[in-house]
């Protein structure tokens, strides 16, 4: 990968990481997922409002290294008005990047997406990468659509 585009992928990590979008509780009827992964003590909470299909609104809080928090704050922006299925899709090309199956070239371009896309060259890094990921397929999928009750969990271990 070019040095300009590291370290513009660089910058894009440690700016959502300082400022990250989307970074509040979500009240109503909202469904949530937990994010946990226990070997490097990240945790989060992803909201997600729907109307039908479509993800009307995504937010989330918690805690964690750089790169998950990064990665959560991508997400919230990214998928805010996307249908499940475009959700899906984002996720799919998300996980193939973070997990060395596409090339940051083949990723999107030089969107805050593809900035996630040297985490494949180091594996303990894409548990944390991909947590708030995982946690909106698990929001997606929980039927606490009132945001009543538990909510759905999913861990990294």
């Amino acid at each position: 990968m070019p040095a300009d585009l590291t370290e513009l992928y660089q910058s894009i990590i440690l700016d959502h990481n300082r400022a990250p979008r989307n970074f509040r509780a979500m009240d109503g009827d909202a469904r949530r997922a937990e994010g946990r992964n226990p070997l490097c003590g990240d945790h989060l909470t992803v909201w997600l409002r729907l109307d039908g299909e479509r993800i009307e609104d995504a937010s989330f809080l918690g805690q964690g290294c750089a790169i998950s928090k990064a990665s959560a704050s991508v997400m919230t922006a990214a998928v805010k008005g996307k249908t499940r299925g475009e959700a899906e899709a984002l996720f799919a090309r998300f996980h193939d990047l973070v997990t060395g199956h596409a090339p940051p070239a083949d990723a999107g371009g030089r969107d805050a997406i593809a900035a996630f896309g040297g985490v494949s060259r180091f594996p303990v890094r894409v548990k944390c990468a991909s947590l708030a990921w995982h946690a909106m397929r698990a929001a997606l999928g929980s039927a606490d659509a009132a945001g009543e009750g538990a909510p759905a969990a999913v861990s990294t271990e």
